[in-house]
């Protein structure tokens, strides 16, 4: 199996790292950028979308509350990123919310985080593969009539991407990224230019539609509600910001402030873009409509079911560059690209995360384990394939999806922030020096009232979005806490069970007697290496055992016996029903209850083969057999292997190879940085 998989693994990944290549990987803040930050970038390609299909449930008039609820955004976003500069510069290490959270609230408020951003990760890659399907649908008609499987192909894609390792992953990213940002910020510039300096008049495609409104003449409770729904709708921008304070250790150094000037850099970016697009909006006359089919009226008609809406980003584009103009068609395919790479935010986050909840016994031990190319390879397979079940079951709908959003992310945002506070308070108990303490007020205040504000809206969320899908994220929420408490609980098991007595018991005093077995179905070589190997134990008592299925070759094995003249005695096991297995276990347990202070050592000859098919047609005797007795106290089990000539071509052909994985191979422990040479050693 090894080398059938050898081959294509390198073909798709790359050639395996050294352990001590780690620093190599590390990232400077231009690729750190695009890598961790794509999600809350591109996130203005539809949160604008968001505020606009909310509001449109009201009519046009609702639309004049879009720049009031594009400043509640901006305040919020510009509380967020502040709340996590205190957050990477306090905890460096990578935990982000779950470490902050743990470490001040808790074990189960750091679960907590913990399960809401497992869940916000799968989410961010499902919402943002789906959403950039549909953008690139509107050029391509292929993909809107076959957007799951394009959907599932895209996320398979950036997995590949992603196993190759996250600084080339980060370089293949950074590009679209860029090239999206200033395709943004053009169009602002243009449409300001165009509007304010040259007068001109830009009209949406949707400019000379009407809304026909579900719920015309909105007041009092209603409208406030809306608004709230359209607010939490639009909270879509924030997505991914606490990306960056779980991939701290990724930065190169001096990491904290390299971390902090990104999530900078991010927050200015996203909030300005975010802004002109609504603004654009405005100015261009952009019509949204839940159900554009019927909602969306030409000359009081419906558009009908042979309507596609295109995004908010794509029409206004439309009105400013001109349909079909270089700039436009630019623009829509970096905005394509920047909303499937986007996922590359959780790409990064989910397998770290995963890492660091495994090395604390919350997760299996595998996902803290790096792959070749010194990622976390278990966790961004296990992201996928989750992401891919929910893009499946919500056929990439992406306004289905972005229901379920975005509840996470403000439950990790609002127990983070409390736990930052908390982290203050403590310090300032122990800190004299006026200074110190003076940045500690501001940074308390800071963080004091980003845990409100994030509290408060994480309340709108539940509200607003609870009856239309949220109810799923927190159903997951709930299964990945109970799964990990579950994991943590028998780690925690088997660790008190395996312990090492401080005194010795009955498990590690030596026992009395070893009463040695070899099995034996023919009189081969096999069988002659395991009989010698097993008097090299020097047991007390030693015997070759066979189960008796067929009379005429039981007589054969006994008269070869004797006539070799083999000194260790052979006992023959009746089995009326021909069975092979529950006879040799049945005899090992008696000789267990006859005396239970001894010790059974069972020797097992077994042929290695070369290919994986021969394992089918050898050794599954032995496999069940070693299966069912490792359930059996007190019984050692030791295979006696016999290299059959296919198994030594299959390794001379493997060493040919410049690198070989044995079969089996496995990758454990820290990954550390190249040491540095001692003066003596340089002598």
């Amino acid at each position: 199996m090894s080398k059938l998989t050898d081959v294509p693994k390198r073909i798709l990944i790359g050639r395996a790292l050294r352990s001590d290549r780690l620093a190599e990987t590390l990232l400077p803040k231009r690729i750190a950028l695009p890598v961790f930050a794509s999600d809350p970038l591109s996130s203005v390609a539809y949160a604008p979308g968001e505020v606009l299909l909310v509001l449109s449930v009201a009519g046009v008039s609702a639309y004049h509350f879009s720049p009031w609820i594009a400043v509640a955004v901006v305040v919020l976003m510009f509380t967020v990123v502040a709340s996590y500069r205190q957050n990477v510069h306090a905890y460096p290490s990578g935990g982000g919310d779950y470490e902050v959270a743990t470490t001040n609230l808790g074990p189960k408020a750091g679960l907590t985080v913990a399960s809401a951003l497992l869940v916000d990760y799968v989410l961010t890659v499902a919402v943002s593969i789906s959403s950039g399907v549909e953008n690139l649908g509107s050029a391509v008609p292929f993909v809107v009539e076959h957007k799951t499987l394009c959907a599932i192909a895209i996320i398979v894609l950036l997995t590949l991407m992603n196993l190759r390792g996250v600084k080339e992953s980060g370089k293949l990213f950074a590009i679209p990224t860029y090239v999206f940002v200033a395709g943004v910020f053009i169009m602002i510039l243009w449409g300001a230019i165009r509007g304010l300096v040259l007068g001109d008049t830009m009209k949406a495609p949707t400019a000379d539609y009407t809304i026909h409104a579900e719920q015309g003449g909105l007041a009092g409770f209603a409208l406030i509600f809306l608004l709230l729904r359209a607010f939490s709708s639009g909270c879509a921008a924030l997505t991914g910001v606490e990306a960056i304070s779980n991939g701290v250790p990724a930065f190169r150094k001096p990491k904290s402030k390299n971390a902090a000037t990104t999530l900078a850099l991010m927050g200015g970016l996203a909030v300005t873009m975010f802004c002109g697009i609504i603004a654009l909006a405005m100015t261009t006359r952009v019509r949204m409509a839940e159900n554009p089919a019927t909602d969306l009226l030409n000359n009081g008609k419906p558009l009908g079911s042979g309507y596609t809406q295109n995004p908010v980003i794509s029409q206004v584009a439309e009105a400013v560059f001109g349909k079909g103009s270089f700039l436009f068609v630019v623009l829509a395919a970096a905005t394509a690209l920047v909303l499937f790479l986007a996922a590359n935010t959780a790409y990064n986050g989910f397998p770290l995360l995963g890492s660091i909840l495994a090395q604390d016994r919350y997760l299996p031990r595998q996902l803290h384990t790096r792959g070749d190319r010194l990622a976390f390879s278990n966790g961004i397979v296990l992201l996928a394939g989750a992401a891919t079940v929910l893009v499946y079951l919500y056929g990439a709908d992406s306004t289905r999806l972005i229901q379920l959003y975005i509840v996470g992310v403000f439950v990790s945002f609002t127990l983070s922030q409390i736990g930052m506070v908390r982290h203050w308070n403590r310090h300032l108990v122990g800190e004299k020096d006026p200074a110190k303490r003076r940045k500690m007020y501001r940074s308390r205040a800071i963080n004091a009232f980003g845990a409100f504000f994030t509290g408060l809206v994480l309340v709108v969320v539940l509200l607003t979005k609870f009856t239309h899908g949220a109810w799923v994220a927190l159903l997951g929420m709930v299964i990945f806490f109970v799964t990990m408490t579950a994991i943590r609980r028998h780690y925690d098991r088997v660790s008190d069970e395996i312990a090492a007595p401080d005194m010795p018991d009955d498990d590690v005093v030596r026992p009395s007697r070893v009463h040695a077995i070899v099995l034996v179905s023919k009189l081969h070589k096999p069988t002659l290496r395991a009989l010698n190997y097993a008097k090299l134990m020097r047991s007390d008592s030693l015997e070759a055992v066979s189960v008796d299925v067929d009379q005429a070759d039981t007589r054969a094995l006994r008269d070869e016996w004797e006539r070799r003249g083999i000194e260790v005695p052979l006992k023959v096991l009746a089995s009326p029903y021909r069975e092979i297995t529950r006879p040799i276990i049945d005899y090992v347990k008696s000789l267990r209850r006859d005396s239970p202070r001894d010790a059974v050592s069972v020797y097992i000859p077994e042929y290695v083969v070369g290919h994986w098919y021969e394992h089918l047609l050898h050794n599954q005797s032995a496999l069940r057999l070693k299966g069912r007795l490792l359930f059996t106290p007190g019984v050692m089990v030791t295979s006696v292997p016999w290299q059959l000539d296919s198994s030594e071509a299959a390794k001379k052909r493997a060493r040919k190879r410049a690198e070989w994985n044995a079969p089996g191979a496995v990758r454990r422990g820290q990954v550390t940085g190249p040491k540095k040479e001692s003066a003596a050693t340089k002598k």
